[in-house]
């Protein structure tokens, strides 16, 4: 267990053992304070990644390139995404048919290309990945 970790159990503890010598009367202050501890390790946390991604934004400019690398999972997932879209496309076409007649099917059709050119401009992205080796813990510095 690291460091911040202990000092959090160490304050978890404190915590209980205040509220078994105060009493449940001063339960939801001793929560309170406790909660509050661990929201600004959490902001701390918050912090220091939100640094950490704009410097590397701004080395990745500093070095003229246009944008990073992508990732080795981004061709399954760009063309996984737009495939998902494709085959929900059959159910809300068939939909949009029974419901509205061809205006129906041209707003199925609409939002499905909308969704899509969305994902494009994202770069691809649906989910925020970690880079796992060179990151030992969240509440590490």
């Amino acid at each position: 267990m690291d460091a911040p970790d202990t000092e959090l159990k160490k304050e978890l503890d404190a915590t209980l053992q205040a509220r078994s010598e105060l009493g449940a009367e001063y339960e939801s202050a001793l929560v309170e304070s406790f909660l509050e501890k661990v929201e600004q390790r959490l902001d701390g946390t918050l912090d220091r990644r939100v640094r950490r991604h704009l410097a590397e934004q701004q080395i990745v400019v500093a070095r003229g390139a246009s944008s990073p690398e992508p990732p080795a999972g981004h061709f399954g997932e760009q063309y996984g995404f737009a495939i998902i879209s494709l085959v929900l496309a059959i159910p809300l076409s068939a939909i949009g048919v029974a419901n509205a007649g061809i205006q129906g099917l041209v707003v199925a059709w609409l939002g499905i290309v909308g969704v899509n050119a969305f994902q494009v401009a994202r770069g691809g992205r649906l989910f925020r990945r970690r880079d796992v080796e060179g990151q030992k813990s969240d509440w590490e510095d």
